[in-house]
């Protein structure tokens, strides 16, 4: 008898008067506001402007939803499709189902119509918000916990999670495979917070390193669940992603780091001051030159001496002279 377990909310919809919060849907509100909250620090910290990041997300989240179900959907498609399944049911987000892979990768084409709009580099705005991602998913993970959902082999460690009995569920207890991931993803954060101090990290390198860390955990958290999935030559279907999408993510990191070394110094546009501070100092010149205040002691000497007064050329007196003459004879005649 496992005595140390961890217990499973009873509901996951607390309702609000006429108005239901659901539980998954909350942590995934959450998450979206935490990536947000520190990608803008450290896109602030990066020279940008503090609200770009903001801007940008609220083309990158409807997206990276819409992605998130697509893949969830058509991976799983016989939840919704076969015989007996209600296909409306493929509409109902708020009972889980939100595929990370089609979350990223069509989040990332809204995040490039937003960066488009702006001005700025993709690549750098993802990597100012990678760390944020990773803390996001850490917060959606919970998400799992409410809908008693994507949880591990059965197991007795005091650290299990207890299931009840539900529909496509046996009560017991298993391994917490969502509370797994979620302390992966904050481990991504701190390494990827870390490595990018470290190796100022640029070109879409940091982002790349929170891809390639995710999918490394993601490997043997999916190995250890026990839902339902496709299989390839053995192995569940997101097993097989995520392996592939880590050989593209170190890839990129290898061949990003030879071609486009250290890190972007300019990451948004900014309006032009040169012209300000020219004016400026111009204005201060005119105000010196004529109060005096600030001339430095013996300045107009040396001035006087590096410039010193001409008297008039030869030529200009021979021509003066005979003017004066011609005209003392005029007034003698």
């Amino acid at each position: 008898m496992n005595l140390a377990y961890i217990p499973s909310p009873s509901t996951g919809v607390i309702d609000l008067g006429p108005i239901p919060l659901r539980g998954y849907a909350f942590c995934i509100i959450i998450g979206v506001f935490v990536a947000v909250w520190f990608g803008n620090k450290r896109w602030v910290a990066r020279g940008g402007r503090a609200g770009t990041v903001a801007d940008i997300a609220v083309w990158a989240v409807p997206f990276g939803l819409v992605g998130g179900r697509l893949y969830h959907v058509i991976t799983d498609y016989q939840l919704y499709f076969s015989d007996g399944e209600n296909w409306v049911d493929a509409f109902k987000i708020w009972q889980g189902g939100l595929g990370i892979w089609g979350a990223i990768a069509l989040g990332a084409v809204g995040a490039w119509i937003g960066c488009r709009r702006r001005g700025i580099p993709l690549p750098a705005w993802a990597d100012a918000l990678a760390p944020g991602i990773a803390l996001a998913q850490a917060c959606g993970r919970w998400g799992n916990w409410f809908n008693q959902e994507l949880y591990g082999k059965a197991t007795d460690v005091p650290w299990a999670l207890k299931i009840s009995e539900g529909p496509n569920r046996v009560a017991g207890t298993y391994h917490p495979t969502f509370l797994y991931e979620s302390l992966w993803c904050v481990g991504v954060a701190l390494l990827v917070i870390w490595a990018d101090r470290r190796f100022k990290l640029g070109h879409g390198r940091a982002f790349a390193l929170y891809v390639a860390a995710y999918c490394a955990g993601r490997a043997w958290i999916e190995y250890m669940r026990v839902d339902e999935a496709h299989h390839i030559l053995g192995l569940r279907l997101n097993v097989w992603t995520a392996l592939i999408v880590f050989v593209l993510a170190v890839t990129y990191i290898v061949i990003s780091a030879k071609v486009r070394p250290g890190r972007e110094e300019i990451v948004e546009p900014g309006e032009p001051e040169a012209p300000e501070a020219t004016d400026s100092v111009d204005a201060g010149d005119v105000e010196d030159a004529e109060s005096g205040k600030d001339a430095e002691p013996g300045k107009d000497a040396e001035s006087a001496d590096a410039k010193p007064v001409e008297p008039e050329s030869e030529s200009e007196s021979a021509e003066d002279a005979p003017k004066t003459n011609g005209q003392a004879e005029a007034a003698k005649g």
